[in-house]
């Protein structure tokens, strides 16, 4: 994974320089600032070389036209051999972008399979794109009397630039012809057919799951996987052991006595993993929160309190490994939140919600993970966000997601999940009561007392208390402020059916 800035017909190779900077942190294997000729762009690149770590520098140009990207491409290998390996100078992932533009196919940008942001710069014009979930961030704004772009909004700061905007997921900017929705997320399903059998579904499912899985370890690199002991997590890690061809490390974060460090032990005794532990108290938390609000571009409560264990769970696992498997996407996919219960009796409405949930989670869980790993030089990839899982998984009815079951005494969420794993994890971890990651890792408990020091009274503290304080925070690191305020989103606990 990497960082870039591309200046189209605007600005220098120093400000490309002073802007890149700011996100040196997304790759500290390289950084690289140039032009190419006959193209207006300045182009800068920080690298985290995780495939071909020797060849891969970027901006990587052919033909005219230059290439800046942040991404992983699956099926890379299939790509280069359809397009024929004598055109490509690196054995790069990101390079196969570049051929495939230049292939002249009009919905050429649909066959990159996997997580990546890029901008595209030719003599005549300037193309940036983002994968279909948003998992890689890209932002573009007014500069002069051209363009900017960026992987992260700090790059922006104190720099003159206006109109700054997220480039949406699956949307396609092009100078020319302006933005388009290339890809649109499938509409989820609803009930059974009368007489279904749920077991073929589930035993497909897991099908599904193993091969997402396999396929997001492809690297150069060793992968290692975070490990909560919560489901998603646990099913990511119990998969990733199965297909790793060395023993996976896993990494688990926690107060002390936390249920999460139980729990994940539990998960890496049964899978076999080589696990690490990393416990924290509320003195960590209080040194980690402005790091941790600065590096995010949030100050939503909810996003903050689950950044800060991802925090210490991505400072883990970057002493051992580049790359780690995280269970994201999980619980947008298959109604996993406490308030997909109150759609348990309308199926249509909770099908209509997962596929609005998994439409927006660019901002907020995937923001966390991506700006929070990419802090510390390390990649989170997110195998339950495979598009071809997300394809099955719409296809399954929601009934079979949050379904009522004897084992509980009302709905249980995930079901068709559970069941389709339910033989590889202790049944304590399958059928475990959901608990955020803030909660079950003790971050809250630990986080209470930061307030209370903070803000000068005990907790519980008023949601807008607490947020005051992280926008504070935010405004003591930004020099304008206003970028993260005018570009960030916020979690909405409280929806539920209507």
């Amino acid at each position: 994974m990497c960082g870039f800035v591309c200046l189209w017909k605007a600005g220098d190779p120093s400000l490309a320089r002073r802007m890149i900077g700011k996100i040196a942190h997304r790759g500290p294997d390289g950084l690289e600032v140039g032009r190419i000729p006959g193209v207006p762009a300045v182009m800068a690149h920080c690298r985290l070389a995780i495939v071909d770590p020797d060849n891969g520098t970027q901006p990587i140009h052919g033909g005219g036209d230059a290439l800046v990207a942040n991404s992983e491409i699956y099926n890379h290998a299939d790509l280069r051999a359809v397009l024929g390996e004598d055109a490509f100078r690196t054995g790069s992932d990101s390079e196969t972008i570049l051929h495939l533009f230049r292939s002249r196919e009009p919905r050429w940008i649909s066959r990159l399979d996997g997580m990546f942001a890029f901008v595209l710069a030719t003599p005549r014009r300037v193309v940036a794109a983002r994968d279909p979930l948003g998992i890689k961030p890209l932002y573009k704004a007014g500069l002069g009397g051209g363009i900017a772009f960026a992987s992260e909004l700090k790059a922006f700061d104190d720099i003159a630039v206006d109109n700054v905007e997220e480039i949406a997921p699956g949307v396609m900017y092009d100078s020319v012809d302006g933005p388009r929705r290339w890809h649109r997320m499938p509409q989820g399903a609803a009930e059974m057919l009368p007489g279904e059998d749920p077991e073929p579904i589930w035993r497909e499912l897991r099908i599904v799951l193993e091969t997402a899985v396999r396929k997001w370890m492809v690297a150069d690199v060793e992968v290692g996987c975070f490990l909560s002991g919560g489901l998603d997590s646990s099913i990511v890690a119990a998969l990733a052991a199965r297909a790793s061809r060395r023993r996976l490390k896993t990494f688990s974060v926690g107060t002390a006595g936390s249920p999460d460090l139980e729990a994940a032990r539990l998960v890496a005794d049964r899978i076999g993993s080589d696990h690490r532990e990393l416990v924290f108290d509320a003195d960590d938390v209080a040194a980690a929160l402005p790091h941790v609000i600065y590096h995010l571009e949030s100050a939503d409560v909810d996003v903050v309190r689950s950044a800060l264990p991802t925090h210490f769970a991505a400072t883990l696992a970057r002493r051992h490994v580049k790359t780690v498997l995280t269970g994201e996407g999980a619980d947008e996919l298959f109604a996993g939140y406490r308030y997909h219960h109150a759609y348990a009796d309308s199926p249509r409405a909770l099908a209509d919600e997962i596929t609005r949930s998994l439409s927006t989670m660019y901002n907020i869980n995937l923001q966390r993970v991506d700006r929070i790993t990419m802090a510390q030089g390390l990649e989170a990839r997110t195998p339950f966000l495979d598009r071809d899982l997300i394809a099955f998984a719409q296809s399954i009815p929601a009934s079979l997601k949050m379904k009522r079951d004897g084992r509980t005494r009302g709905t249980t969420e995930k079901w068709v999940l559970r069941k389709a794993c339910e033989e590889l994890l202790p049944a304590g971890i399958v059928w475990r009561e959901k608990a955020q990651f803030d909660e079950g890792s003790g971050t809250v408990r630990a986080l209470d007392r930061v307030l209370s020091e903070r803000l000068g009274s005990p907790g519980p503290f008023d949601r807008a208390r607490e947020e005051a304080l992280y926008e504070s925070l935010v405004r003591e690191r930004y020099r304008q402020p206003a970028l993260i305020f005018d570009n960030a989103r916020k979690w909405a606990a409280e929806r539920v059916a209507t």
